[in-house]
């Protein structure tokens, strides 16, 4: 079958999703330890296979049995990704249907669908959630080239569940400069009277309001000024999350009031 999607630039950098993986081996890790034969798949891992070779590392981490799969839909990425297959980590050619015999535990969408059409998201996302195991996770968003800024989405076989910020502390100036990395879904629904605009003007008052704690570090703003920003927001994490520059909110306090324009 003719794999389903398009190329895209497949831009990519050594430790660029470090963030991203760090969250989901703390916080899938269980459920990969759980499964019998535990797969994640970097479905879109671009001009060089860098990220799943990470993926493969930072998951072994949590659980050593993990294996990796990634996916390239571009046929010349997937020849050139063939010579850094090793135990636990092989490649192969193919898109949105993820080619695989078994459902996967994991599937990592990281830089993808920020090339598509928002309208062509809510179908994306439906096909690769039909494709998880049990208790399987997509993680789908975006960063910036060196991994700095990153937010994304988190969804079961049911749907998004939640939505995750994180970003290098000490390259901060205020929360919303995390708007420049939302994910498709959402990037274009930072204006007023979306929900995900009012959450990052009320992070940054309540960074601007934290600004005493800076003498003690970007760290501790960071903290006391999620921490306020909980008696408002539905945030699913704590101070252990909160003190790795993240911060994750419900889904459903996030999701846009209306479909997108077509």
């Amino acid at each position: 079958m003719r794999p389903i999607g398009t190329a895209t630039r497949g831009t990519t950098n050594p430790n660029r999703l470090r963030r991203m993986d760090r969250w989901i081996a703390a916080t899938h890790g269980p459920a990969l330890r759980r499964a019998d034969n535990p797969v994640a798949v970097d479905l879109g891992y671009g001009a060089a296979p860098w990220t799943a070779v990470e993926l493969l590392q930072r998951l072994r981490t949590a659980e050593p049995r993990t294996t990796v799969v990634g996916i390239e839909i571009d046929p010349e990425r997937v020849a050139a990704a063939k010579p850094y297959e090793r135990e636990g980590l092989t490649f192969l050619h193919g898109g949105f249907e993820i080619p695989l015999p078994e459902r996967p535990d994991l599937i990592r969408a990281a830089n993808v669908l920020r090339q598509y059409d928002e309208g062509e998201v809510a179908a994306v996302w439906q096909r690769l959630c039909a494709r998880l195991a049990p208790g399987g996770l997509l993680v789908e968003g975006t960063c910036d080239e060196i991994g700095r800024r990153h937010v994304w989405v988190a969804l079961g076989p049911e749907g998004p569940r939640t939505v995750t910020f994180a970003t290098r502390l000490a390259s901060l100036d205020r929360p919303s400069d995390l708007a420049e990395r939302l994910p498709k879904a959402l990037i274009h629904r930072n204006v007023p009277g979306e929900p995900v605009h009012a959450f990052l003007r009320d992070f940054d008052r309540a960074w601007a309001a934290a600004a005493p704690y800076a003498s003690l570090g970007a760290r501790q703003r960071w903290i006391t000024a999620v921490r306020a920003l909980s008696g408002d927001w539905p945030l699913v994490d704590g101070v252990r999350r909160w003190r790795q520059g993240e911060v994750t909110v419900k889904w459903t306090a996030l999701q846009p009031d209306r479909p997108p324009s077509t």
